[in-house]
């Protein structure tokens, strides 16, 4: 799989699962307001996704990583 698509991969899951779980949990808290819900859910799990990009280094293209909960620039691949 090329870096590019392995990247969107990630993001998309990464953004999937928080989003998941935000929804299920503030719409057992609150049923009644559920459009309210959903897109507090859109924008929580937006900010709170790891973001995955990939870049060129020395020739070769890499998958990397940044998020809150870490400090710096991790290498996935």
């Amino acid at each position: 799989m090329k870096p590019k698509l392995k990247a969107l991969v990630y993001n998309f899951s990464g953004f999937v699962i928080l989003f998941l779980a935000f929804r299920f949990g503030l719409l057992y808290l609150f049923p009644d307001q559920y459009l309210v819900m959903l897109l507090i859910s859109v924008v929580a799990a937006s900010a709170l996704s790891p973001k995955f990009g990939m870049v060129t280094e020395k020739g070769e293209q890499r998958v990397k990583m940044k998020w809150f909960l870490l400090k710096g620039v991790r290498d996935v691949t």
